[in-house]
């Protein structure tokens, strides 16, 4: 029986070498009012080079939980746009920002604040790294690989693992590695991780708005990647109950001051400042998140705020190398794998640098159920 659930990439070869006659295809992208991931494309007349050559477009709002059906047209601003690793040539994928028809952005659109606190604190050059963790799942909602209505071995031989019966789908990984790559994303690491069929990727060092761009476009191109493989994509937290590792998305931060020699001061008063604000910040850190941070599994206490060297059982990490030389970045390893990556970089850039008059990043969670 032929499995629907898997691609014919090979049939579809032979379409996607045919020539496109001067036109390009642009797959809009955007994120819609459950924090998942909608697209749909549209038909150019010539090659992109800049961002003001990209149309506004829209789509039902209504049917993405972002409008009511008697107003339901919702209007995509594009933002950024890439190489498309799919139909490749000069297509390319656009990610775009959701606004309702009166020019506000939509309640869902956490960019839109989130760049503002960027461009208000452009000179510290706030750079990120996260750390992206997620689990893989068969089209039955079992644990890809998983034995059928059993467990693996307990945890120890995955993290980082190699041979069978240590790692699952490397070839989806891979794929989704090499897509990133082409698209022009700072994707710089893979790894196996400690539960078996989860695995983590690594998107950074990006400049302010840039890390959550560019984690929604990975995102958005391991999901259609794991589409031809008939696997499905988990963010959740804590995909399964029970003394198995939870997906967190550790949010690496250092500013220009944190980078310079004698850097350590900034750093540690980055720290004072979060542990002021450790409430808000995990409200905006994903939802589910109470699950995961337990104390256990590496993972710190999700009601009290920790730091320490090289200690991945606090709040923030200071690695070791980092607290030799005195400057560097942190990990804050709060944040859950189901996060909106603006959200978490905005509500860090509002804490560690400032807030500004026209932006509070800790109302943005708010807003969604206003």
């Amino acid at each position: 029986m032929t499995d629907v659930s898997i691609e014919k990439t090979q049939i579809l070869q032979k379409y996607l070498d045919l020539d496109q006659r001067g036109r390009i295809i642009a797959e809009y992208v955007w994120v819609d009012g459950t924090g998942h991931l909608r697209s749909k494309g549209r038909t150019l007349k010539k090659t992109v080079t800049s961002l003001d050559q990209l149309p506004e477009w829209n789509f039902d709002g209504s049917s993405t939980n972002q409008a009511p059906g008697n107003d339901s047209d919702i209007y995509l601003k594009p933002c950024a746009f890439y190489p498309d690793p799919f139909r490749r040539g000069d297509n390319i994928v656009v990610l775009a920002e959701c606004y309702n028809n009166d020019g506000t952005p939509n309640k869902f659109n956490h960019r839109h604040e989130a760049a503002k606190l960027f461009a208000a604190h452009k000179d510290e050059e706030i750079w990120f790294g996260l750390e992206q963790e997620y689990t893989l799942f068969d089209m039955y909602d079992d644990v890809y690989g998983w034995p059928k209505g059993g467990f693996p071995a307990p945890q120890g031989p995955y993290y980082c693992g190699v041979g069978a019966g240590k790692v699952y789908a490397r070839d989806v990984i891979e794929a989704h590695y090499r897509a990133c790559l082409y698209a022009g994303i700072e994707i710089s690491g893979i790894n196996a991780e400690v539960m078996p069929s989860q695995w983590e990727f690594q998107v950074g060092p990006c400049t302010g708005i840039a890390m959550g761009d560019q984690l929604w476009m990975a995102r958005y191109f391991l999901h259609r990647v794991a589409e031809e493989f008939g696997v499905k994509i988990s963010f959740h937290p804590k995909p399964l109950k029970g003394d198995w590792n939870g997906a967190g998305c550790h949010t690496n931060v250092s500013t220009k001051n944190m980078r310079a020699p004698g850097g350590m001061k900034y750093i540690d008063q980055a720290i004072e400042k979060l542990s002021k604000r450790h409430a808000e910040h995990i409200k905006l850190y994903g939802a589910d998140n109470e699950q995961r941070l337990t104390g256990r599994h590496e993972t710190a206490s999700m009601t009290n705020f920790s730091a320490g060297v090289a200690n991945r059982g606090a709040s923030i990490r200071i690695p070791r190398s980092v607290a030799k030389e005195g400057y560097g970045y942190f990990e804050d390893r709060r944040p859950a794998s189901n996060i909106d990556p603006y959200l978490v970089t905005g509500i860090m850039c509002e804490t560690v640098c400032g807030a500004i008059e026209n932006a509070d990043m800790s109302k943005e969670f708010d807003r969604e159920s206003s």
